[in-house]
């Protein structure tokens, strides 16, 4: 098959030739990046927007490095202490080797090379033509996408949420039975523990081998951390993983889980037995829709998109730059609109809660937080709205069996030119 119909392996000479056979799209496309990353610096320069996170990462490392108090030191003026398991202080080792400045520089280069990444995957992964995602089309997108909330504070804070998405994406893109599938989905649990329920989503789903391949993946990070920073590890793993404070007030706008969410509309700080069994039920439900459009409708994509947002729902606190799956679950739905002028007002809506912001504009100076009334909720936590209400409709569009009648809905079945990420049979 030809790689220009999408359906064959598009090289990278195949890649080089496109862009040389339209090199003034492509200089457009570069420069509009350029004048977007622009931008965004000086949004950052002006506003005085902080890059926090990557302040505790190089600390981190330094404390890795010469064996310091892992989880005893805090930096910046906010006072913010380590937080990631001793696998990731060792992966941060070497932003040691650089002064803060370039290190900055650095990373609002690299994120921005992985938001280009995460688009391209996420084309490849919703089953996109790869003739319609060129490189001057995915850095036009990379321009656009910097603007989106969630990955404007990924910019900001220095995080390393885009190169997560971009490790599991790429990990579960991937056809069932390819060689050591599930491992950089473990190896990106070790980092951070978040990514380990695409592990659960893979067993439930019927993929034992690459659930354990995952498993394994992650109990190495856990050993290698053991092995170099053993008095750390058994620190994090039998007391600091369940001090859910030392990552923030799960109160605040900056939370969109659930429980932040809940904590608000009950003007409690601690929604307590309340949080967990909501917690609790939304694990649940929203595996179970993930692997029911798995099973049903074939669309592994939505499965995972389906268990991004559940973990980004149950977690005790999922800050609004946790949530840059908004780049894969809006090119997902672009993809999915094709010509029908409701789903691209669709993709426009969605798009546009992740563009509004709306959470910084209701009051949230102090405690105010807690204090909002019943017509600024659905704007102070607009992300896990939009998640519970994607669950939902994935549950309803997947209510039929295969060949069922009546099976009408946003989510098609998959065109028969149209890879799926898996080719192993669906589990039952």
């Amino acid at each position: 098959m030809s790689a220009a119909d999408g359906r064959g392996t598009w090289t990278w000479r195949q890649t080089r030739a496109q862009c040389l056979a339209n090199p003034r799209r492509l200089v457009i496309a570069v420069l509009l990046t350029v004048a977007s990353l622009a931008g965004a610096w000086v949004v950052y320069t002006f506003v005085k927007l902080p890059m926090a996170d990557i302040v505790v990462y190089r600390a981190e490392g330094e404390a890795a490095a010469t064996g310091g108090d892992l989880y005893g030191f805090t930096v910046t003026r906010w006072a913010l202490p380590a937080t990631y398991p001793p696998f990731a202080a060792l992966l941060f080792i070497p932003t040691t080797w650089l002064s803060l400045a370039t290190l900055k520089i650095i990373g609002v280069v690299v994120n921005a090379g992985l938001l280009a990444l995460l688009i391209h995957l996420s084309c490849k992964a919703a089953g996109v033509r790869r003739s319609a995602y060129t490189a001057p089309a995915v850095l036009g997108a990379t321009a656009l996408g910097v603007w989106l909330e969630p990955v404007f504070q990924t910019f900001v804070f220095g995080q390393v949420n885009l190169a997560l998405a971009c490790l599991v994406l790429w990990d579960l893109s991937r056809p069932d039975g390819a060689r050591f599938k599930g491992l950089a989905t473990g190896i990106a649990a070790g980092i951070k523990l978040t990514p380990a329920i695409f592990a659960v989503y893979l067993l439930v789903t019927g993929r034992v081998k690459a659930a354990l391949t995952a498993l394994a993946g992650f109990a190495g990070s856990v050993l290698i951390g053991l092995l170099v920073l053993p008095g750390a590890s058994v620190e994090f793993w039998t007391q600091r993983m369940f001090e859910t404070g030392r990552v923030g007030k799960a109160w605040i706008v900056d939370n969109q889980s659930l429980q932040g969410l809940m904590a608000r509309v009950l003007h409690t700080p601690e929604p307590g037995i309340v949080w967990a069994v909501a917690a609790l039920l939304t694990a649940g439900a929203g595996l179970y829709v993930a692997r029911r459009v798995y099973v049903r409708r074939g669309l592994d994509n939505w499965g995972v998109l389906c268990t991004a947002v559940t973990a980004l729902l149950v977690s005790p606190i999922s800050w609004s730059h946790h949530w840059v799956w908004c780049v894969p679950l809006i090119v997902t739905l672009a993809a999915h609109a094709r010509d029908v002028t409701w789903r691209w007002a669709l993709v426009g809506a969605v798009t546009l809660v992740f563009t509004a912001r709306s959470h910084w504009l209701v009051p949230h100076a102090g405690d105010l937080d807690l204090h909002l009334p019943w017509w600024h909720q659905p704007f102070a936590a607009p992300y896990p709205v939009l998640g519970l209400a994607l669950l939902a409709a994935v549950a309803w569009w997947t209510r039929y069996g295969p060949g069922s009648p009546g099976q009408p809905g946003l989510i098609p079945q998959p065109r028969a030119d149209r890879p799926r990420l898996s080719t192993e049979s669906r589990a039952g």
